[in-house]
């Protein structure tokens, strides 16, 4: 049964972006980790962090009514189980994450203007820089998928491929659980020059930067390596419009082995484009984001394999949002 719209309910959910500006606010500022394992007062905080001391104490008190803080006369803390996931320190932390969504906070303020005008977002800068944003957002994507990648990838068992190419690989989650099943198999990651430090650095963490190749470029203007007989397109197509991954399909299509495959990670939706609900969200989230993206159905997504020369377009297995998995076949 549909829930009953009412105005109560309305006005909560055109409310609901203050819990989310106080939260993404906090992360920014970095606030959380500083005071990890310690209390502090407003002005000393406000001190440490380089801040208006006013704007800190009315920050602080909200973050306490919200319960992510707890306040002792004119102290506050950081609870450790919270610390877990909201101090820098932590390797469960998801500061990233809300960094990003900062980011995405300040693109979807804009639909209306976006909506009418059909482009994208401006830019609004927040206390991190684009350097800093993007590292947020390759981060932000390990904070995601790496709770998960496991699950995903043994999916697709049987897998036997020798060697992949992850298109788009960012800092390597994907690569490292694909390169677990496959112990012989090589990968060659491809990505812009600012996200390869990145993904060196997790592969090495990871004691597979001995199988793993990196070229820096962009999948939009360069020709990807050739050679891979598996090619891993993960959480991209939806940043494209149909033209664009049709034109993308054709290009990793073109460096394939033959008899190789092209597996999506990525949302795939009902042909009403309404459910499921995250990926319609989501269509959103791309509006804001890119000239042209989108969510898309499994009978679009195999019309642009076909046009693009794959066959045997056949859906893996399908997720309520990003984790959807298509598989095709050059």
């Amino acid at each position: 049964m549909i829930e009953q719209w009412t105005a109560a309910k309305i006005l909560q959910t055109g409310w609901s972006f203050q819990s989310a500006c106080i939260l993404t606010a906090a992360a920014e500022l970095d606030l959380f980790s500083v005071l990890d394992g310690r209390s502090m007062d407003a002005e000393s905080l406000a001190a440490e962090l380089g801040c208006d001391g006013r704007a800190v104490t009315i920050l602080l008190d909200a973050l306490v009514s919200l319960e992510l803080l707890t306040k002792q006369d004119a102290d506050y803390s950081l609870d450790a189980t919270l610390a877990e996931l909201l101090s820098e320190s932590s390797p469960k932390s998801v500061l990233a994450m809300l960094r990003h969504l900062g980011v995405c906070l300040r693109r979807w303020v804009q639909l209306g203007r976006v909506t009418q005008l059909g482009l994208p977002a401006e830019r609004i800068a927040g206390i991190l820089d684009e350097a800093a944003e993007r590292e947020a957002f390759i981060a932000a994507m390990n904070n995601f998928s790496a709770p998960v990648a496991a699950e995903v990838v043994s999916r697709l068992q049987p897998l036997e491929f020798t060697h992949l190419l992850d298109v788009g690989g960012a800092s390597g989650t994907w690569t490292i659980e694909l390169l677990k099943i496959a112990p012989n198999a090589r990968a060659t990651i491809f990505d812009l020059p600012g996200v390869i430090p990145m993904a060196k650095e997790r592969t090495t963490r990871a004691g597979l930067i001995d199988r793993v190749d990196f070229v820096a470029g962009d999948f939009y203007e360069d020709d990807l390596p050739a050679g891979a007989d598996l090619a891993w397109l993960g959480a991209i197509g939806h940043q494209n419009s149909r033209q664009q991954n049709r034109d993308l399909f054709a290009k990793v299509r073109a460096v394939l082995n033959e008899g190789g495959h092209a597996v999506i990670r990525d949302v795939v939706m009902d042909p009403s484009h309404t459910t499921p609900i995250r990926g319609a969200l989501f269509a959103v989230n791309m509006l804001v984001a890119t000239p042209g993206g989108g969510t898309y159905t499994l009978e679009e997504y195999t019309e642009d394999f076909e046009s693009s020369g794959f066959t045997d377009v056949t859906l893996v297995h399908r997720d309520e949002f990003m984790n959807s998995l298509i598989r095709a076949k050059k």
